[in-house]
């Protein structure tokens, strides 16, 4: 059982080590491919910021370890553990070859897709799974937890949101300053596109890192080693929060150009409005313990920055394949889990 907690352990951190480099272009894409920051200087930045961002909340990691299944349907020992091993081979797996393909999917439902899939086909059924959990008496209906109201609303309603905000944030932008020259305007946000750059850093960490910290505590919890928490632990916040700054210090360039520099054209007015209105709705959605994607609410922000100045300033047949990426992940990660869960199984029994 030891062994296995220490398997779970370290393969939760080198998913969050690899979450780092891939998302990396998350928070600073529109900064380096405007030139506003070095790629170097841009990678460290977010390195810490994503340290911070990352112990400043533990909602989006209880929602990991106690909002997705329903662990009293698991009679056999170790099987939560088996299960959260499966889904983080296949969100791994998943996360370096759409790495390699310079891809920019969703690390956040790698994971999910890959948990959900494990846990059905380890128990042969979907009632493992919790859909959808009411509110406390007097509490919003927005309070609600479960797959429903945490991932799967999120998942439809995160990128819409994250492009309507590009789009409003960077309208407003154009007309408040349509006195002002470009070079003014130039010379301003580049100054400007380092705060939000930040702060899409810090929301970026703050959400991200929460995943692997739940993953963690699932484990420590089934095998009560969480001194009787259902949240992280500190020394679990601080490992996967410094796991995921590491691997952002690493970089991810391949990515970074796919989505700063071959999406649209951009200008530091533009990486000022995609990044505000991005980790806004990242930050929003992490007080409310909602583990969105960071990749698909920037993504879409940048596209809907372009749309501002016209429809055809984004490159839509890149945008496409991305989308596709993103409807797959899921999928394509629920189906891993399962082999790899079958796998597992027959080895261990």
């Amino acid at each position: 059982m030891l062994s296995l907690v220490i398997m779970v352990i370290i393969l939760a951190l080198t998913f969050d080590f690899i979450n780092g480099f891939h998302d990396t272009a998350n928070a600073i894409a529109t900064s380096v491919s405007t030139r506003v920051l070095s790629p170097r200087v841009a990678i460290f930045m977010a390195a810490g910021l994503n340290i911070l961002g990352a112990i400043t909340s533990q909602k989006v990691a209880s929602t990991i370890s106690n909002g997705i299944i329903n662990e009293k349907y698991i009679k056999e020992d170790n099987g939560v553990l088996y299960i959260v091993i499966a889904a983080l081979i296949a969100a791994i797996i998943w996360n370096l070859i759409t790495w390699y393909l310079a891809i920019p999917s969703s690390s956040s439902h790698a994971l999910l897709g890959g948990l959900m899939g494990a846990s059905v086909a380890y128990i042969g059924s979907f009632i493992i799974l919790k859909w959808y959990e009411a509110p406390k008496q007097g509490h919003m209906f927005f309070e609600a937890k479960g797959i429903f109201m945490k991932v799967i609303i999120p998942l439809f309603t995160s990128p819409i949101l994250g492009f309507l905000l590009g789009l409003v944030v960077m309208k407003f932008l154009y007309f408040a300053l349509q006195k002002l020259t470009q070079s003014t305007v130039n010379k301003w946000f580049s100054k400007l596109q380092i705060i939000s750059a930040g702060f899409m850093a810090f929301a970026h960490g703050g959400n991200d890192a929460q995943k692997s910290m739940g993953i963690i505590t699932i484990a420590l919890v089934s095998v009560n080693m969480n001194q009787g928490k259902q949240t992280p632990i500190l020394p679990v916040i601080i490992a996967c929060a410094l796991a995921m700054g590491l691997g952002t210090s690493i970089g991810g360039w391949k990515i970074i150009k796919t989505m700063g520099v071959n999406m649209i054209k951009l200008q530091p007015i533009n990486g000022f409005a995609a990044e505000t209105g991005a980790a806004i709705l990242i930050e929003t959605m992490t007080r409310f313990g909602a583990p969105v994607s960071t990749t698909h609410i920037i993504s879409t922000s940048i596209m809907g920055v372009g749309a501002a100045k016209r429809l055809s300033a984004v490159r839509w047949a890149l945008a496409r394949n991305i989308v596709w990426a993103w409807v797959l992940t899921i999928p394509a990660t629920a189906i891993m889990g399962v082999v790899i869960i079958t796998i597992i199984k027959l080895i261990v029994h």
